[in-house]
């Protein structure tokens, strides 16, 4: 018999609410789900539906009135600050709606940055950028700052940099809202061929229908509930 493999993430009774009775708002109350390893999920839902918070809890940036929340066996919501930092510099990577790319650097300096943040070595890094650059495309677009490329290029530098050290789950928040469809849509075709090539599981907040068609699965947000 095969041993069942352990969820790369697992949410238990998670909630989370802002301000006080009576404008209280329940963004999630009592969620609870697993995301196996290699997983490319959306999260849909009307906007303030509670996409963000679910990733902000997710990847640690924010913490839950209840409820627990593990990334590859690590109890996030067990934490603290020093653990969750290393947590986002080892596990965990995001991916931005507005890019949050240098200006000052090139794309390939760009991407490089979490391993310069590291001390990889010199080799080491040029090697993964490189690398990286092929994955997402851009390998004649290296030397070229952020302002230099289209909206599309930016957030295929995005996703490079996220994945430069090697995570082992992506959040993405909206990552083709700034993008038009057809953009988007090459934008998302690669999220879902880097998860497979790289062996990442995704994450990913979104409104888009072509994004849910390229998921695994989708959990729909409505409510503080999650179903999916």
């Amino acid at each position: 018999m095969s041993a069942v493999a352990e969820p790369m993430v697992a949410v238990r009774g998670l909630t989370r609410t802002y301000g006080s009775a009576p404008t209280t708002v329940h963004a999630l109350s009592e969620v609870s789900f697993d995301i196996a390893p290699g997983e490319l999920v959306a999260v849909v839902g009307r906007s303030g539906s509670g996409k963000t918070t679910l990733l902000n809890l997710l990847g640690g940036l924010d913490r839950p009135d209840a409820g627990t929340v593990r990334v590859a066996g690590t109890e996030v919501t067990a934490l603290d600050e020093q653990g969750l930092s290393r947590l986002r510099r080892d596990t965990i990577s995001y991916v931005f709606q507005t890019f949050g790319l240098i200006p000052a650097l090139t794309a390939a300096e760009n991407i490089g940055v979490p391993l310069r943040l590291r001390r990889t070595p010199t080799h080491e890094r040029e090697s993964r950028v490189a690398l990286l650059l092929d994955l997402v495309g851009l390998r004649d677009h290296a030397l070229q700052r952020p302002a230099e490329l289209s909206g599309g290029q930016q957030q295929r530098v995005g996703i490079a940099r996220a994945l430069a050290g090697s995570p082992r789950l992506l959040l993405a928040d909206e990552p083709t809202g700034q993008l038009d469809a057809e953009t988007g849509l090459a934008v998302m075709a690669l999220l879902r061929a880097v998860v497979e090539s790289e062996g990442v599981t995704a994450v990913v907040a979104t409104h888009d229908t072509v994004t849910m068609s390229l998921a695994d699965r989708v959990l729909r947000i409505a409510d503080g509930r999650v179903d999916g």
